[in-house]
């Protein structure tokens, strides 16, 4: 059994012409960082990231990272607010079959796609995630099936 972890980017600057250039706030680092320490206290801390190219997917990932030992990170195209989330759950699916010795995964990406990736791994479950928010799924790679398990919200606000 694996772990997927679906975590939305933290607070970030407001909308501007140039998107995947949008930084996080200093909320949003705080939010990231403290849902990074929540993640290393948990069994299912990530060992492997696949994470959006925007620039406030990759701070999050960076403050997750602060707490968290990576084997495996990689930032992916199709994970983009408004990337093809089949596309993406096949990719990821491929790499947990070409690392079997990770156990856990998280993707860090965006709304809307965060949402859809949910419902693709578990159909009939898309949850609205709040900024810096992880979705826990279990998967069972032999049967490729997921249990969603639980929303984690930040603590800090949106």
């Amino acid at each position: 059994m694996k772990t997927i972890i679906i975590m939305r980017h933290g607070e970030a600057e407001p909308l501007q012409e140039h998107d995947e250039a949008r930084q996080l706030t200093k909320n949003g680092r705080a939010q990231a960082h403290a849902m990074g320490q929540w993640l290393s206290r948990q069994m299912f801390a990530p060992q492997a990231f696949l994470i959006s190219p925007y620039l406030r997917a990759q701070q999050t990932a960076n403050e997750v990272l602060q707490s968290n030992h990576a084997s495996f990170s990689e930032t992916c195209s199709d994970v983009i607010p408004s990337g093809n989330a089949c596309i993406a759950i096949d990719y990821l699916e491929t790499l947990i079959s070409m690392h079997d010795e990770i156990d856990s995964w998280i993707v860090v990406a965006h709304m809307p796609i965060v949402s859809y990736l949910v419902d693709q791994l578990c159909p009939g479950e898309l949850p609205i995630f709040q900024l810096a928010a992880c979705a826990v799924i279990e998967y069972d790679e032999q049967s490729r099936k997921a249990h969603f398990v639980r929303m984690k919200v930040s603590e800090l606000g949106n």
